[in-house]
């Protein structure tokens, strides 16, 4: 889907109507989890990328999807256990409203990890 989008912008505008709005929302959250993250479209899907990528989403016909799979935290796997696709990468039902403070723990908990992957490399 949006195989011709070059910017998050074009994504949600070619994006389904259905899809937009939670496109956004969860564009918004990852933003406000990751200020100084660079957005890019990545595998025709958008994603912010700070020291590696941080988050993957994108529509698809019935779902939104994000990747990579989340690691790392009991707490939210445990929460997010209906939502597990294909190795564990995340598929959030259209037909359903959004978690969208899970999505948000997503993004903070994968900002951390991005952090510290610049942290373990300056160590000694």
């Amino acid at each position: 889907m949006n195989a011709k989008a070059t910017t998050i912008d074009g994504y949600i505008a070619a994006s389904p109507a259905a899809a937009r709005a939670a496109l956004r929302r969860i564009r918004t959250i990852v933003r406000a989890a990751a200020p100084d993250a660079q957005e890019i479209i990545s595998y025709r899907m958008p994603a912010f990328r700070g020291r590696g990528i941080i988050v993957y989403f994108g529509a698809f016909k019935d779902h939104i999807g994000m990747f990579p799979p989340v690691r790392g935290d009991a707490g939210l796997d445990e929460a997010l256990a209906r939502y597990l696709g294909p190795k564990g990468n995340l598929r959030f039902p259209l037909d359903e409203p959004l978690p969208f403070d899970l999505i948000e723990r997503i993004a903070r908990l994968r900002v951390d990890q991005d952090r510290a992957k610049g942290v373990a490399k300056r160590a000694p």
